[in-house]
């Protein structure tokens, strides 16, 4: 009989940033798409906020400045974060969310990267950016570019923005 890895059962915890802005077009969200050759023809529903997961002695606000600075690059910038809560994507990845008011030219994009093999099986390494693209998208817009599991993620913003105006 096979052994069971029981940590591939386990879902991910990551932690993400939902940056906004007030744009001319209203509440505006940044938005990442993700790198590599496996997203690089998926536009809608591939977009995502700028996340990465948590190691057990990492706390998730920590987590959630870093992934925003590895992904943007060191022009990026965000103000001070107020809980989104989590969220379970579909594949099963938690996800801990805040949000914040953020700074970012999306020309000024600086990725880190990771390597895998590609192509399958060739035996050769390639280098590609965690993240090839960044837009500010409206709030509409975002819902029909954003991973299905991370919509949610656009209503506690936009409640929170609410909840903010009536004070």
């Amino acid at each position: 009989m096979a052994a069971v890895n029981k940590t591939s059962r386990r879902s991910t915890l990551s932690a993400g940033i939902l940056a906004y802005r007030k744009g001319a077009r209203g509440l505006e969200v940044l938005l990442v798409h993700p790198g590599g050759p496996f997203w690089r023809n998926k536009d809608d529903g591939a977009w995502s906020i700028p996340k990465g997961e948590i190691d057990a002695a990492d706390a998730p606000e920590q987590v959630a400045r870093r992934e925003f600075a590895e992904e943007l690059g060191p022009s990026a910038s965000i103000g001070p974060l107020q809980p989104l809560g989590e969220i379970r994507q579909h594949g099963g990845k938690r996800v801990i969310a805040f949000a914040g008011e953020g700074h970012f030219d999306p020309a000024a994009l600086t990725s880190n990267t990771f390597d895998i093999e590609w192509p399958p099986r060739s035996g050769r390494r390639q280098s590609f950016p965690e993240v090839d693209r960044a837009e500010w998208f409206d709030i509409e817009f975002a819902r029909k570019k954003m991973l299905s599991g991370q919509v949610e993620l656009l209503d506690r913003l936009l409640a929170i923005a609410v909840e903010s105006a009536g004070k």
